[in-house]
């Protein structure tokens, strides 16, 4: 038994209804060229910041590993 809602008179299904929705939403996007070009060197500054925010996390926790091992459990 399949649910059914009425848009604009027809009747619809509950799938249909889903896929007008995300019509509308894709609606909103742009697919242009940019403005500005972004050279190789802001593009290898950019990627090793990202690198470094998503590394030094885990690094920091590996290098310290040991003294968090040591402390005593509560």
């Amino acid at each position: 038994m399949q649910a059914l809602l009425r848009v604009a008179g027809q009747p619809v299904g509950v799938l249909g209804r889903a896929r007008g929705v995300l019509q509308e939403q894709r609606s909103g996007i742009y697919s242009k060229p940019p403005k500005s070009k972004i050279g190789p060197g802001q593009s290898f500054f950019i990627m090793s910041v990202f690198a470094v925010a998503m590394l030094a996390p885990a690094g920091w926790i590996l290098h310290n590993l040991p003294e968090y091992r040591k402390r005593p459990r509560p």
